[in-house]
């Protein structure tokens, strides 16, 4: 498989496709308070392919989410906080993904 293949492949489809679906949940719960691990509360609002977090001055783009997102569905035991998905926004995106239950603990399991 040549490095075309691999890059518009199944496997980069359903992370198009995931990221999609993260976004779109994303957008639906624009206003809601969330907390970081520091329990700092932050709500967001979304314009285009980038979200606006109301305690920064720079916006986290939709990008930054999809690596974040990659990284954990990759090597989730290896993801176990903010600091772990290295990405910019690293609390607030942390803060998101674990509010959904796609990172941390229990992502995945069903109760």
């Amino acid at each position: 498989m040549d490095i075309e293949e691999k890059k518009n492949g199944p496997e980069q489809r359903e992370s198009e496709r995931m990221t999609e679906e993260l976004w779109k949940i994303l957008k639906s719960r624009q206003g809601e308070v969330f907390y970081t691990a520091k329990n700092l509360p932050f709500q967001y609002t979304i314009r285009g392919g980038e979200m606006f977090v109301d305690r920064r001055s720079r916006s986290i783009t939709r990008a930054t989410f999809a690596n974040a997102l990659k990284k954990v569905m990759e090597k989730p035991a290896e993801v176990r906080g903010p600091k772990s998905l290295n990405v910019f926004g690293a609390p607030y995106v942390w803060a998101l993904l674990l509010a959904l239950g796609i990172a941390g603990e229990s992502a995945g399991k069903k109760e």
